[in-house]
C-alpha cells in the first residue's frame, strides 16, 4: 500500500513530541510529519523521535514545528524540501519554550544534545 507523502488537511498531533510526552521527556526542537501530523523531536533531542517516526512509518517529509520556521526536510533524500500550506497550527504555542516543555528540561540540557 502506498502512503501519501503529504496530507495538508491533517492537523498536528499536539503541541509537543508525542513520545516525549508519553515518557515525560523533553526536546530541543519539534518537527511535524507532513503525511499524518505526528509531532516528534529533532535529532539534537535525546529521543530523536521525528527520525524514529520516519523509520517506523516511511513518511519521508516533515516540516519544522517551531514558531517562525517554515522549512521542510525530506528524510530519504537528506535534503531540504518544499511543501504546501498545512492545517493549522503551524508551530507549537509561542509561550512554550525551546527547548521544552517547561519544567522538564534539565539545567544541563546542552550536555545531553545528540548529533
Amino acid at each position: 500500500m502506498s502512503v501519501p507523502a503529504i496530507d495538508p488537511t491533517v492537523p498536528p498531533s499536539g503541541p509537543g513530541c508525542v513520545e516525549c510526552e508519553q515518557e515525560s521527556g523533553w526536546w530541543v526542537a519539534l518537527r511535524r510529519c507532513a503525511a499524518c501530523g505526528h509531532v516528534g523531536c529533532c535529532d539534537s533531542s535525546p529521543g530523536q523521535h521525528a527520525t524514529g517516526h520516519w523509520r517506523a512509518t516511511g513518511h519521508p517529509l516533515m516540516r519544522s514545528y517551531e514558531p517562525g520556521e517554515d522549512w521542510w526536510w525530506h528524510y530519504e533524500s537528506g535534503e531540504y524540501a518544499h511543501g504546501p500550506d498545512l492545517a493549522p497550527p503551524l508551530a507549537h504555542p509561542v509561550d512554550q519554550p525551546t527547548p521544552g516543555p517547561a519544567g522538564r528540561v534539565p539545567a544541563d540540557w546542552r550536555d545531553h544534545l545528540r548529533a
